[in-house]
């Protein structure tokens, strides 16, 4: 059994800042890449950010240059920090993590709860 807990949403104005985090625990092996992503109302969940075991980034174009994705491997958590938050940055953020529950298994997507991030203008 894995889980995932986010926490760091909230509300905050255009121009402010939060700090997503995602921290898993339970049978786990390892952790593949960590991801961000978001879903606002009638629109499709969409990639926002991840990162590789490695550290190799990927961001949308939408926040290039204001989101920055980090990972602590040690505790199995992973980050979102959010500056320059805009209105079309509202919607509910989810964590994904691709991980093994042991070296012999099959690696597999696991979702977070998500959490509300509303930036008002």
């Amino acid at each position: 059994q894995v889980q995932l807990v986010e926490s760091g949403g909230g509300l905050v104005q255009a121009g402010g800042s939060l700090r997503l985090s995602c921290a898993a625990s339970g049978s786990i092996f390892s952790i593949n890449t960590m991801g961000w992503y978001r879903q606002a109302p009638g629109k499709q969940r969409e990639m926002v950010a991840t990162i590789t075991q490695g550290g190799n980034t990927n961001y949308a174009d939408s926040v290039k240059g204001r989101f920055t994705i980090s990972r602590d491997n040690a505790k199995n958590t992973v980050y979102l920090q959010m500056n320059s938050l805009k209105p079309e940055d509202t919607a509910v953020y989810f964590c994904n993590l691709n991980l093994q529950r042991g070296l012999w298994e099959n690696s597999f997507d696991s979702w977070g709860q998500g959490t509300q991030v509303t930036v008002s203008s």
